[in-house]
């Protein structure tokens, strides 16, 4: 009987070879902490739909990003849950200098300076129909809301924030910040795009935790159709094109494949977004004792790694930080 010379096997025989032999690490700095924040003082309100999952106060804001930092996460993603009676069809809001995402800004980088702070910049957490572009008649308008995209990217910058994150799909508006920056002096400013981001079911609880679920309609005509990929691959040139610094693939898990045609296609940084309906998942698969919590949690990151990612956007960074901390 002929058995095999060649053994895969030898070098998964114990944790020492398996761990040299390693492909793919995650670091506690390859995450981006998505943080919320709301108005009042010294409250968190957890998000029903995400357990364990907060929003909180600016105060509160502030003790929670200097815990991130301190576990070795280096960015965070700022989201602004804005009172109904400020909503409107203009974004107005959106643009004032002492807003709720401007004081954040403001108040993180006094206050945890080394956190590399990143802002929402979207219409959807503002606007009275939930949509990420103003509305005219049941249309969401392009060219207007580029506009707008790009003034509230100054207001975001002359806050002190490090890098905006536009994530409404509006066609042109890397290009319309990255010229809006220019021009006002914030050439160190960096954008990270949401390029391809798809029309997706497994945004729902995100949606909960900013009041932000459109008020008619879907988001199909801006956002991706989840049957393609190639048409991603054209939303990541232009964006590159028109100044783009990182770009962001969202969601995560169901859309590996864009992130593996994207490290194939460009020399980019690529940053993932492992939204809450992912995160919702195993935390209830979790409860009901059908997945291992954290070996679940655990095998979803890597597998961003591993197909291409960089930085990785996830309600998972804390907990995901700490395991790293003690291996």
């Amino acid at each position: 009987m002929s058995f095999p010379y060649n053994r895969n096997r030898r070098l998964r025989k114990d944790s020492s070879i398996r761990a040299m032999v390693q492909e793919n690490r995650l670091h506690p700095s390859n995450f981006i902490v998505p943080l919320f924040v709301m108005e009042g003082q010294n409250t968190k309100e957890e998000i029903s739909s995400m357990p364990g999952y907060f929003r909180y106060t600016i105060d509160l804001l502030i003790e929670e990003a200097r815990e991130c930092f301190q576990l070795g996460i280096k960015s965070a993603l700022i989201f602004a849950k804005v009172e109904n009676d400020l909503k409107d069809n203009s974004g107005n809001e959106a643009l004032n200098p002492d807003g709720l995402m401007q004081r954040s800004i403001k108040a993180l980088k006094e206050n945890v300076p080394q956190m590399y702070l990143m802002s929402d910049v979207a219409l959807d957490p503002y606007s009275e129909y939930g949509h990420d572009g103003i509305v005219e008649g049941n249309k969401i308008v392009n060219d207007k809301t580029i506009i707008l995209l790009a003034d509230i990217a100054v207001s975001h910058a002359q806050a002190g924030v490090d890098m905006v994150a536009p994530s409404d799909m509006m066609d042109g508006r890397i290009l319309a910040i990255r010229e809006a920056l220019e021009d006002n002096d914030f050439v160190d400013v960096g954008i990270m795009s949401y390029s391809v981001k798809y029309a997706s079911s497994f945004y729902g609880p995100f949606r909960d935790a900013l009041d932000s679920s459109p008020g008619f309609g879907d988001k199909k005509t801006y956002q991706m159709d989840p049957s393609n990929s190639w048409e991603g691959i054209s939303e990541v040139e232009q964006d590159m094109e028109e100044g783009a610094d990182i770009i962001m693939i969202k969601p995560g898990m169901p859309y590996l494949d864009m992130v593996r045609h994207t490290r194939n296609n460009f020399d980019v940084i690529i940053s993932v977004y492992q939204v809450s309906g992912e995160y919702a998942m195993i935390k209830a698969a979790s409860q009901k004792g059908w997945l291992n919590h954290d070996e679940a949690m655990m095998e979803s990151l890597i597998g961003f790694k591993r197909a291409g990612a960089n930085l990785i956007a996830t309600y998972f960074a804390k907990e995901a930080a700490k395991i790293l901390n003690n291996e």
